[in-house]
Order: structure tokens, then sequence, then C-alpha cells
């Protein structure tokens, strides 16, 4: 494997297989608050007295609009003060958010905290993203990334579980108490391990003039926006299917008990893409892998628009499943490559670059899950529309993203 130091002289500090472990824990805090919350959904509405199910729905897609906030913050103050600060605060004002949630009378009050929460945990990813990207670039930045998505999918596939069996034995707000151990661990295994690296000369001073012109060189670089614009596409379809997973699984198809396995089942095929991305990807190249798979993504969209149609909107469950499975693997070739390309022009500013990028794609996203859980209730047409027509807006994006400027 090839490695550089893109910004900095520092070479890799840990044994590749820790490295990837350490970053793999510290971004999978944000699946793990997400996924593991799943199975509770439904009790946490009645307890609070949620007004509907669209409510509820915010304590996951509200989530992901806090870590935009977040990582607007933590991106500039990477660049200034160093990647292991930015964890430390990071994590504390996770944990604050945490306590938060834990000690909620009102989903109102919950939902402050699931904001407080995804700020917090912004500043660990955004930095986890910077070593990677203070240490690694292009094809080996690409294969890293999915070699941590291997680790990181495995979250998606056992936080329903977890979540599901701290129900079981105890009351959901035990969950919160699951999220802030496994914070603790991280934190305390990365100060233990990971050295800075961003090295005192490379840091740059905050200024809200250099601010600004970074966002606008940014929003100016076709490839830096075009990728980003392809991965909140896709994404936002994904967040659709995420935070409505609970009524499609428990109240469309009645899965009861066997939630958390469907769901696991459809997150392996992103994890298995992932790890097979890594290994393909240093032979073949990003581009080529993502042109094929959103060529297949745009396929997979087709197909499940026409099975919930022909069923009248709610296809059997094995062929629902089976459908999303095949869509699933080739989302799990896009989201590590579309973000490696994103990343490929920001070296020098790369905890900002990663802030913008994760902001813009998170709002994007948000904004789309949003508009398509308004009308998921009784039918899975919105889930398929969605897919169908973001895959093709993503492909789009991409073209854009390509075409050389004369």
């Amino acid at each position: 494997m090839t490695t550089t130091a893109a910004t900095t002289s520092v070479k890799p500090p840990l044994p590749l297989l820790e490295f990837i472990a350490l970053m793999a824990l510290l971004t999978s805090l944000v699946a793990l608050s997400i996924d593991a919350m799943l199975p509770a959904l439904n009790q946490i509405g009645s307890d609070l007295n949620s007004q509907s199910p669209q409510q509820t729905y915010l304590v996951i897609s509200l989530f992901f609009g806090g870590m935009a906030l977040g990582q607007i913050f933590f991106g500039p103050f990477s660049d200034a003060r160093g990647r292991r600060l930015t964890i430390l605060i990071g994590l504390i004002i996770f944990i604050m958010g945490t306590f938060v949630c834990y000690f909620a009378q009102s989903i109102e009050v919950l939902l402050l905290g699931r904001v407080i929460q995804a700020v917090g945990v912004s500043g660990p990813r955004v930095a986890s993203m910077a070593v990677i990207r203070d240490q690694y670039e292009g094809k080996a930045m690409a294969r890293v990334m999915s070699f941590i998505g291997v680790i990181f999918i495995l979250v998606p596939m056992l936080a329903p579980l977890v979540g599901q069996a701290v129900m079981q034995y105890f009351h959901w707000r035990e969950i919160f108490t699951v999220f802030w151990i496994v914070a603790v661990i991280s934190g305390a295994w990365f100060f233990w391990r990971q050295p800075e690296t961003l090295i005192r000369a490379n840091r740059k001073k905050f200024a809200w003039r250099h601010f600004t012109d970074s966002c606008w060189w940014l929003l100016k670089q076709r490839q830096v926006m075009g990728y980003s614009v392809a991965m909140g596409f896709i994404f936002g379809a994904f967040l659709a299917y995420l935070s409505g997973s609970q009524t499609i699984f428990q109240d469309i198809y009645d899965t009861g008990e066997w939630f958390p396995l469907v769901f696991a089942t459809l997150a392996f095929a992103i994890g298995l893409a992932s790890f097979l991305n890594g290994m393909m990807v240093m032979k073949w190249g990003m581009q080529t892998i993502c042109d094929r798979a959103l060529l297949f993504s745009m396929a997979f969209g087709i197909t499940l628009m026409s099975i919930t149609l022909y069923f009248d909107g709610v296809p059997p469950l094995w062929l629902f499943v089976s459908t999303m499975f095949f869509g699933f693997f080739f989302m799990g070739m896009l989201f590590g490559n579309l973000n490696a390309m994103a990343m490929l022009p920001v070296g020098h500013i790369a905890g900002l670059g990663a802030a913008f990028i994760g902001s813009f794609t998170s709002l994007l996203a948000v904004t789309i899950a949003m508009i398509i859980n308004i009308f998921l209730a009784t039918d899975l047409i919105p889930i398929a529309v969605g897919f169908l027509l973001f895959s093709v807006f993503s492909f789009c994006a991409v073209q854009y993203a390509k075409k050389i400027e004369v």
C-alpha cells in the first residue's frame, strides 16, 4: 500500500490494522447513536407523547442536521488547534447531549439532546477524516476508508440488536448509557495511542476571511461540489429509508423481533461492498467503480419502483429485502469513493474540507429524507420514488464533476 504525508511529514503512527480499528470505532459513534435508537422509536414516541410518527422520525433525521452544524465549527477548529483537541471537545459535548437525552421528559427535550449529541460527535467524525487525510490520499485513502467501512458497517448491523436487547432487559433510556460508555472507551484509546498528525507549523489560525474565502473556493470547485452533491442525493434517499425503517419493517411488514435481523441483512450488503471496494479500488480506480455502481443504482431504483407499483405499494418482504440488498451493495461502492474523490483537491485545508463536504451532504440529505418521510405511512412508494429519482440525480452530478472546463 502506498502512503503519503499529504500536508505534513508525519508518517502513519500506528500499525495499519490498529489505525483502521481506532478510526472505525471513533466514527462508529455516529452509526451507533442512530441505529441503536431504531427499535425504541415507537416506545419513545409513546412515552414522550410524540404528536406524530413524522415527529418521532426527527430523532434520526435531526441528528444529521446537528452534525452539519457541528462540522462547520469543528472543521476550522481542527485545522487551527489540531486533531486531538477537536476529538476531546467533541466527545465531551457528545456525552453532555447523551445525558440530556437520558433525562428528557418530553420529545422536544429529547430532540434538543439529540442535536447536542450530533454537534459533539461531529468533532470525532471531522477530526478522524482529517487524520486519515493527513496520512493518506487518493486511492490509498479510498482503500483505508473502505476497510474502515467494513468495521464501521458492523455497528449498523449490531446496533439495533443492542437497542432491542437493552429494551428487553432495561428501559430505553439505558441505550444512552451504552453511548457514553463507548465514547469514553474510544476517547481513551485515541489519546493513549494516536499522536497528533497536524504539526504546529501546518496549523491555520482561524480567521473569518480565511473561512469565507475557503468556503467560496470550495463552492467553485467542480470536483468537490459535483461529488458532494452526488453523495448528498444518494445519502438522502438512504436516510429516508433509515429514519423510516421501523415504520417499514414493524408497521408495514410487522416483522416484530425479526426487525434487527432484517435490518442487519441489508446493512451487511453495504459492508460487503466496502470490503470488496477496498480490494478493487487500487486496480480499477475510484471513478470507474463509481460509474458502474451508479448505473446499477439506477437499475435498482427502476426495479424497486416497478415491483412496488406492481404489488400496490407493498411487495412481499422477501422480494423487497432482496431488491434492497442489491441496491445497497452498489451504494456501498459509492459512499467511500465519492467522499474520497470530493476530498482530493482539499489536502491543504483537510479539516475545513472534510467539514464543508460533511455539512453540505448532511444538510442536503436531511432535507431530502424529511420530504420523502412526509409521505411514508402505509406503503413503500415514497421510498421507491426516492431511490429512483436521486440515483438519477446523483448520476448527473457525477457527470458534472467529471466534465473538464475549457
